[in-house]
């Protein structure tokens, strides 16, 4: 029996729920994974970073890169970059683009993601956006991914071809937790708070989304919050 080598997919893995459960679908699709993790000065830098080791070491990646890209740190113009833009107390209904917004972050991580890609000979990136809540961020919506695709095509070598995948780009933060208790994927090891590493603060966008969805979803979110909204807490 010929045996076949699994085909490589990239995954942009923060260390948070949605691309852990990205990570999750990809293992599932049948990718061998490479996990990609980019410090660029975040507030929960340090945090995010362990929680990018736990859920590699969970599902023994074997190809990790872990990049400083702190010139989005420098060049600021984020409540997450610069320490001098506060992060603002969560609103799920907020409307508009908000301060935590990194100006064009995703293209920068996912050409960094191509780079490695077209090294690693890997058919697929997978990136966890979300657009239907993703706090309005412009490059979280389809269509950036849609023409960034076509940006990879032209730019790398003939015989490369690798294709963008967004699998929850198109759910609600319930139907992303939901699916990732399908797949056992380790939620209990993702983190995403904007402000704190020690416990979630459950005050920011990030914390509240995730809050909303776990709740939506009936499922209690297994990690550590200083403090949880009445609205979105189970009855003990």
């Amino acid at each position: 029996m010929e045996f076949k080598e699994k085909p490589i997919a990239v995954c942009l893995v923060s260390g948070g729920m949605d691309s852990c459960v990205t990570a999750a679908i990809a293992r599932d699709e049948g990718f061998e994974l490479a996990f990609l993790h980019l410090s660029y000065g975040q507030l929960t830098e340090k945090r995010e970073r362990k929680a990018f080791e736990d859920i590699a070491d969970f599902y023994s990646v074997q190809h990790r890169l872990v990049l400083n890209v702190d010139f989005l740190l420098k060049i600021g113009g984020s409540a997450l970059t610069d320490r001098k833009i506060e992060v603002p107390k969560g609103d799920v209904q907020r409307q508009g683009i908000p301060p935590t917004y990194v100006p064009f972050r995703n293209a920068n991580l996912l050409s960094i993601a191509t780079s490695w890609a077209e090294t690693l000979q890997a058919k697929a990136i997978f990136i966890g956006a979300v657009a239907e809540d993703s706090s309005g961020y412009p490059d979280c919506r389809p269509e950036f991914y849609e023409a960034f695709e076509k940006v990879i095509e032209i730019g790398t070598r003939p015989e490369t071809f690798v294709k963008i995948k967004t699998p929850v780009i198109h759910l609600t933060k319930a139907e992303i937790v939901k699916r990732g208790v399908k797949l056992n994927a380790p939620l209990h090891l993702t983190w995403s708070c904007y402000k704190s590493e020690e416990l979630a603060c459950g005050e920011c966008d990030s914390c509240l989304l995730r809050l909303r969805g776990f709740k939506m979803a009936g499922v209690i979110d297994p990690i550590p919050y200083a403090k949880i909204p009445a609205e979105f807490a189970f009855a003990k």
